[in-house]
């Protein structure tokens, strides 16, 4: 069970570095994020091979949606949005979020950033991982302004498959494991490991429960 939501509108997060625009500045973003790719992708072995990692379609769509979504362009914003989710094979990054410089998403596979999410610098996600809220059913009882959307401070990695939901912040130098499911604020330097599978040798009796129903099962899973 989550917790209530808070009684009043949750302070302004730390925003992200911002990424300046102009030639000079998109180059230098650009070759910023082809030696990230380079620096954290070992299956990479070149600049020139970087240019195909999945996700910056996504990334680099996402920096003019975000611009024309801050001037209320909100449409053209959201047509870049897809645009960039339908070349990068499902990196979702709503314009409306703050993303800071050098994001890496490894294979760049069904990642979701929401409106209000705000990603610190040298962020890494891998596939599956969802920054998003907690659900409709919540967000519309909370005040006027109030977040929906987490906080990831910098230098945080997000394992495969983990989720963190709603107006959480996760500190700096953060770790979230692979399938971790978090909805509280982290400290900074922390370690969020989810629940590990269990291994029963085969002919082992096994408890499994189905509902409020016990049942013993015998020969393995």
């Amino acid at each position: 069970m989550t917790s209530p939501p808070p009684s009043h509108p949750s302070p302004p997060p730390s925003p992200a570095s911002p990424v300046s625009s102009g030639p000079r500045s998109f180059l230098r973003c650009l070759r910023e994020d082809l030696k990230v790719v380079a620096d954290r992708d070992p299956a990479v072995r070149s600049r020139g091979e970087a240019l195909l990692a999945p996700f910056l379609p996504a990334l680099w769509l996402h920096r003019p949606a975000s611009r024309l979504h801050a001037r209320g362009h909100r449409v053209a914003a959201r047509v870049l949005s897809l645009a960039g989710r339908f070349l990068s094979g499902g990196v979702d990054i709503h314009p409306g979020a703050q993303v800071g410089r050098r994001l890496f998403i490894d294979h760049g596979a069904a990642v979701v950033i929401g409106e209000d999410a705000v990603i610190g610098d040298d962020v890494t996600l891998y596939h599956q991982v969802t920054i998003g809220a907690v659900g409709w059913w919540r967000d519309r009882h909370r005040l006027p302004g109030e977040r929906r959307h987490p906080t990831l401070g910098d230098r945080v990695v997000v394992g495969a498959g983990a989720s963190v939901l709603g107006p959480v912040r996760i500190g700096d130098d953060s770790l979230v494991g692979a399938h971790a499911l978090v909805t509280t604020d982290v400290p900074a330097g922390s370690r969020v490991w989810a629940p590990k599978s269990e291994i029963h040798p085969k002919g082992k009796p096994v408890m499994v429960v189905a509902g409020t129903e016990a049942k013993r099962k015998r020969g393995g899973l």
